[in-house]
């Protein structure tokens, strides 16, 4: 997807977050921004890669500062809030199991910021008041006709934390019996999740996982390893969590693809690329 005016303070937030969290250095955060000013000087024009920007402003404040994975605690904090709170969504599922459920649960680890210690004394009544939302777009019917049909699936996951909540999905498309592979990033980006992270959610009890050979915001067609190119065209169905990847994907051809999207929309920009409102929470076949 391509970059909106409203991507610029997106990215300027992002990179004093970034920083904050790199460095303790006022000088040295003074001399990133002007970097990062100087570049989005030259890039931040109609056309621009939205992913990609990310990633190389991303990756210039993880040179400069030495701090390669500067969300390392907030991660860790994202699973552990989620593992905290998944039995609320567990006790959701003995009153209806249904596989919209599992899905809008899916769906509601992506709404949730888990990093922000503000909301952990809120996550119960935001999972209840997002489960009894309808999804603004539901494919749902033909999303199990997918289950059905294939007999493996691609599931490219977004963060930490929001991967616990993804668990009760797998379980569910396992019952289809497909060979499920799960893609993470192969090295740290904002609070995504990497096989480290993965495997402490316990992922690894669903499907073989698989890095995609790059650590960038969402999925960067251009950066991926030839490996994971395989893997990624070896599969005609794939399930993609998150606006990052939605973001990355949008932007190659998917027309041999039988591929779905699940995110909640929290930008305005992918709000409007999408054709729904803000917060609206999606299952959608591209």
């Amino acid at each position: 997807m391509k970059i909106s005016y409203e991507c610029g303070p997106c990215f300027l937030r992002q990179a004093r977050e970034a920083m904050d969290l790199s460095t303790d250095d006022e000088d040295l955060k003074m001399e990133l921004m002007n970097d990062i000013f100087n570049f989005l000087a030259v890039n931040f024009k109609k056309g621009t890669n939205s992913n990609k920007t990310g990633s190389h402003m991303h990756n210039l404040i993880k040179q400069k500062t030495g701090c390669f994975d500067p969300y390392i605690e907030q991660k860790k904090l994202g699973n552990e809030l989620a593992l905290k709170y998944l039995p609320i969504a567990q006790e959701i599922l003995r009153e209806n199991d249904s596989l919209e459920n599992r899905v809008k649960i899916a769906i509601v680890g992506n709404i949730l910021d888990f990093g922000a210690f503000q909301l952990s004394d809120d996550i119960e009544v935001l999972i209840k008041n997002a489960l009894n939302k309808d999804l603004a777009i539901k494919d749902i019917e033909s999303f199990e006709e997918s289950l059905k049909k294939h007999d493996k699936v691609l599931y490219l996951v977004d963060n930490t934390g929001e991967i616990v909540f993804d668990k009760l999905l797998l379980s569910e498309i396992k019952k289809y019996d497909l060979d499920i592979t799960i893609a993470v990033k192969s090295y740290p980006i904002l609070n995504d999740a990497c096989m480290v992270d993965a495997i402490d959610a316990g992922l690894d009890e669903f499907g073989e996982i698989v890095e995609i050979g790059a650590g960038t915001v969402g999925y960067v067609d251009s950066e991926i390893s030839e490996e994971f190119r395989e893997i990624f065209e070896d599969h005609e169905f794939i399930i993609s969590k998150g606006m990052g990847n939605y973001e990355g994907l949008t932007e190659i051809d998917l027309s041999d693809k039988d591929i779905y999207f699940l995110l909640c929309s929290k930008c305005t920009t992918i709000s409007k690329d999408i054709g729904v409102n803000l917060q609206d929470m999606l299952l959608f076949k591209k």
